[in-house]
């Protein structure tokens, strides 16, 4: 049976997200295809009918998920009447540690990506200097320069924050480093 080309695009949009949810949740090695495939409501054989190679949709699946995350960290700037708060708020929040199947690939895959292949580590790279260049955007004042080190020093502390947070099985513990990491993030913003 033959389909048309929106249906093929809408199919290749659901293994996208489907592995984007999936590899936040279990990894990077523990996304197997033929789970994935079956979670997105497809059989295994048609995976090759859209990526080459698991690294391939890994690549893809990733940019997909950051370039929605940066739309949403930019969304929360501009709805905030202090920007780089609102952004701060939004990337540091209990529900963003909780579900990390629906959340940022900075903080769930960081120290998997390093361990991928040269193009896959690029293709990450290259979105996580589009999510700093979005901080950057929202910091209140500063030079290009400023700008850029300090949005960076504030996405590696937001990431570092979220990922120790998930670890702490305390809820109250948690919730007092994301409160924590929110405080040392904005003190970092208004240094600039």
């Amino acid at each position: 049976m033959r389909y048309d080309k929106g249906h093929k695009d809408a199919t290749h949009r659901q293994i996208l997200e489907t592995a984007a949810s999936r590899l936040l949740r279990d990894g990077i090695d523990g996304t197997g295809i033929a789970p994935l495939m079956a979670d997105a409501g497809l059989t295994h054989g048609g995976f090759y009918s859209h990526f080459p190679s698991k690294d391939a949709l890994i690549r893809e699946a990733l940019a997909h998920n950051l370039t929605q995350r940066r739309g949403k960290l930019r969304h929360s700037a501009e709805r905030a009447a202090e920007p780089i708060e609102g952004l701060i708020r939004y990337y540091l929040r209990p529900i963003h540690r909780d579900m990390p199947e629906k959340g940022c690939a900075i903080a769930a895959l960081s120290s998997e990506i390093a361990r991928q292949s040269e193009a896959t580590r690029a293709a990450f790279a290259a979105e996580l200097f589009g999510s700093i260049g979005v901080i950057a955007e929202a910091l209140p004042r500063g030079d290009d320069e400023t700008r850029r080190r300090t949005a960076t020093a504030i996405m590696a502390l937001m990431a570092g924050t979220l990922q120790m947070a998930r670890v702490v099985p305390d809820r109250a513990q948690s919730d007092a480093i994301l409160e924590d990491g929110v405080e040392a993030a904005l003190r970092l913003a208004r240094l600039v």
